[in-house]
């Protein structure tokens, strides 16, 4: 077992540090919060932007589980806070529902996204945002910032659960509306409990976003929207705002992994039909090379390696939340799904691993850049 001042002189070859959870809270009866004691020594490595997650690493019945959590907490709380909702099936959800306590370690990643825009206090802005259930979690770190250090910011939230007792942090959210009066507006919509405005029932639609533009979103006078929770959520928003005047590069959205579509699929296949048979890869991480070749077991780069004996960071494998990314310094790859690098990082080369098929009979990827 690490302990505190271990951390400062192991020589650590993945990105994980031992933690010690120093708060665990009931959100709801299906979500819990996870805060972290960062040591001194690792505040900087741990310094993070609003909207940024955490990748967390446990043990589980003797299966090395991870998965990745946006943080909930703001970077001017000075605290690392995550929400794990419960999932059925799910291993490490149900673990830290059920048996996670106060005391245990957890291995953490330092924190890494780009579900975030940049504090700027010298500008107003209107912000509106969009969430689902657990989807909250990057949107109120993001919120508690910009209302925090941008004095004439805005924002409108738009947020999905079941019911009025499935809302998570509903109490730190009209708390942040008590503070901020007048530059918070909250609109919850719930699926399982009916109110008397029909707008704010059910999930969701193509003509309740069409009706939130025309009356209560001023789209012209939108400088940054955020949108988190699932896919086909994400990009009905998305698709129904651009259409009523905004501009798709104000858009930013987090994407919850819940398993691939048949397109996802049929853009996988047609990805490893291109595969290299036996390529030769070179894996660049923590400026020391590892060799291996690619075998007929494997299909990306990531599973390859890992089954070869190299020790990577990885999280979701569904091309969802960006651990895994790297450049691809010298061949070709394909990747199969992606879901979390923008335009111009693909064409600067990056690639998440756990997607890349090799296309070429050599390839170097480099997970330092």
């Amino acid at each position: 077992m690490f302990y505190y001042n271990d951390i400062v002189t192991q020589l650590i070859m993945t990105d994980f540090y031992p933690m010690q959870v120093s708060d665990i809270k009931k959100e709801t009866k299906d979500c819990t919060s996870i805060t972290f004691d960062i040591p001194n020594e690792l505040w900087d490595r741990f310094q993070y932007k609003q909207g940024q997650h955490l990748t967390i690493k446990a043990l589980i019945n003797g299966e090395d589980v991870r998965r990745s959590y946006s943080l909930c907490s703001s970077p001017i709380e000075n605290k690392w806070q995550v929400a794990v909702k419960r999932i059925n099936g799910g291993l490490f959800s149900n673990f830290a529902n059920n048996d996670l306590k106060v005391g245990d370690q957890l291995e953490v990643m330092a924190p890494v996204g780009n579900f975030f825009v940049e504090v700027d206090p010298s500008k107003p802005k209107n912000y509106i945002v969009f969430a689902a259930g657990s989807g909250i979690t990057p949107i109120l770190s993001i919120i508690k910032t910009h209302l925090a250090l941008e004095p004439q910011s805005t924002f409108k939230l738009f947020y999905l659960n079941r019911n009025a007792k499935s809302i998570i942090f509903k109490e730190e959210i009209e708390a942040l509306r008590n503070k901020y009066f007048g530059r918070l507006e909250i609109f919850y919509f719930l699926t399982k409990e009916q109110r008397d405005i029909p707008l704010l029932n059910g999930r969701f639609t193509a003509e309740k976003i069409q009706e939130l533009a025309n009356k209560i979103i001023d789209i012209s006078n939108v400088d940054e929207c955020f949108v988190c929770g699932p896919e086909e959520m994400i990009f009905l928003i998305r698709d129904e705002l651009v259409n009523a005047g905004l501009s798709k590069d104000k858009i930013h959205y987090e994407l919850f992994f819940s398993g691939a579509t048949e397109e996802d699929k049929k853009r996988a296949a047609e990805a490893v039909e291109h595969k290299f048979e036996g390529t030769e890869v070179t894996i660049i991480d923590g400026g020391k090379e590892f060799h291996f070749a690619m075998d007929d077991d494997y299909d990306n780069i990531l599973d390859g390696a890992l089954g070869a004996g190299a020790d990577l960071p990885f999280a979701c494998k569904g091309g969802v939340c960006s651990t895994c990314k790297c450049k691809v310094v010298e061949g070709a790859v394909e990747m199969k799904i992606n879901y979390a690098l923008e335009d111009d990082e693909v064409a600067k080369g990056f690639v998440l691993s756990c997607q890349a098929v090799p296309t070429t009979e050599k390839v170097v990827v480099d997970f330092d850049v």
